[in-house]
C-alpha cells in the first residue's frame, strides 16, 4: 500500500487530462490549463510526457488531442473479455432484425460502457460511440444492469456518481428510479424514454451467469416515431430478451 500520496495526485492528474482532451476536442496546453485551473507548467509536462507515450498526439496549429495509443489498449481489454467474443455477433444479428442500433453495455467503476455496437439499416445518427461511458440511471441498458444488484449496491453507485439531468426526461428522483428497478426486475427488461437523447428510446436486458453474477446487458435504441405502440411494448423487448438469453446460453459453453 502507498504511503505517499504525491504519486496517486500526479496519476489522478493525467486521467483528470486525458479526459479534459476527450470534452475538450485539441486544445492548446493554456486552455487545457486555464479549464483545469492547473499551472500551464503542469499541464505541459504531462501533456509532454502522454506525447511522448503515443497516448496524446499534436501539432503546432491545433494543440493536442488524443492519441490512437488507447485504441490499441482498449482493443486489446476487449477482445480479452469472453462477453465481448460471444455478445457481439448477437449484436450484429439485432440490428439487422430491427434496422436499428443495437448495443452491448457493461457496468466499469458505476458507469456504462458501451462495449459493443451495430447499426441497421434504418438507423440513424447517436452520440454513441465503442468505449462511451455514460450514467447508468439514463440508458436502459443501465438500468437493466442496476436492477441485477441490491438496493444497497445502487444506493452506493448513487451516492458516488448521483442522478444527474442529461434531458427533460431524465429521471433524476432516487425513489422514481427504484420503481423502475422494480419494474424492470419483475418483466426482465428496461426502457429509457428520451431519458438520455431526446428523441431516441430504448429497450434493455441484462445478461447474468449462472451464479446470477451480472455480465453486462443488450438493448436496442431508434427513433421515438418508430418505437410505438406493440413494437416498444412487445416486439423489441422480446428480442432482447431473447437475445440476452442466448449470450448467456453461449457463456456457458464458449
Amino acid at each position: 500500500m502507498p504511503t505517499n500520496d504525491a504519486p496517486i495526485g500526479s496519476v489522478k492528474t493525467t486521467v483528470t487530462i486525458i479526459e479534459a482532451l476527450q470534452e475538450l476536442g485539441q486544445t492548446g496546453v493554456s486552455e487545457l490549463a486555464d479549464h483545469l485551473d492547473i499551472p500551464t507548467s503542469t499541464a505541459f509536462d504531462h501533456l509532454r510526457t502522454l506525447e511522448n507515450e503515443g497516448f496524446v498526439t499534436s501539432d503546432d496549429d491545433d494543440g493536442y488531442r488524443v492519441g490512437a495509443r488507447f485504441l490499441e489498449i482498449g482493443g486489446y481489454a476487449r477482445k480479452r473479455d469472453p462477453i465481448y467474443d460471444v455478445a457481439e455477433p448477437e449484436i450484429q444479428k439485432m440490428a439487422h432484425q430491427t434496422g436499428e442500433h443495437a448495443n452491448l453495455v457493461v457496468e466499469q467503476c458505476g458507469k456504462a460502457v458501451f462495449y459493443a455496437k451495430a447499426e441497421g439499416e434504418d438507423a440513424f445518427e447517436l452520440d454513441t460511440h465503442v468505449g462511451k461511458h455514460v450514467h447508468l440511471s439514463t440508458t436502459s441498458a443501465g438500468k437493466a444492469i442496476l436492477a441485477e444488484y441490491s438496493d444497497e449496491e445502487i444506493h452506493a453507485i448513487l451516492d458516488e456518481h448521483g442522478l444527474p439531468q442529461v434531458t427533460e426526461h431524465t429521471v433524476t428522483d432516487r425513489d422514481r428510479l427504484f420503481d423502475e428497478i422494480e419494474e424492470c426486475r419483475e418483466r426482465g427488461y428496461a426502457i429509457d424514454d428520451e431519458e438520455r437523447i431526446p428523441g431516441v428510446r430504448c429497450v434493455g436486458a441484462a445478461i447474468t451467469d449462472d451464479d446470477g453474477d451480472v455480465l453486462g446487458a443488450v438493448s436496442v435504441s431508434g427513433p421515438k416515431s418508430g418505437m410505438q405502440d406493440e413494437r416498444f411494448q412487445e416486439e423489441i423487448p422480446d428480442l432482447v430478451l431473447r437475445t440476452a438469453n442466448v449470450i448467456e446460453v453461449n457463456m456457458k459453453y464458449r
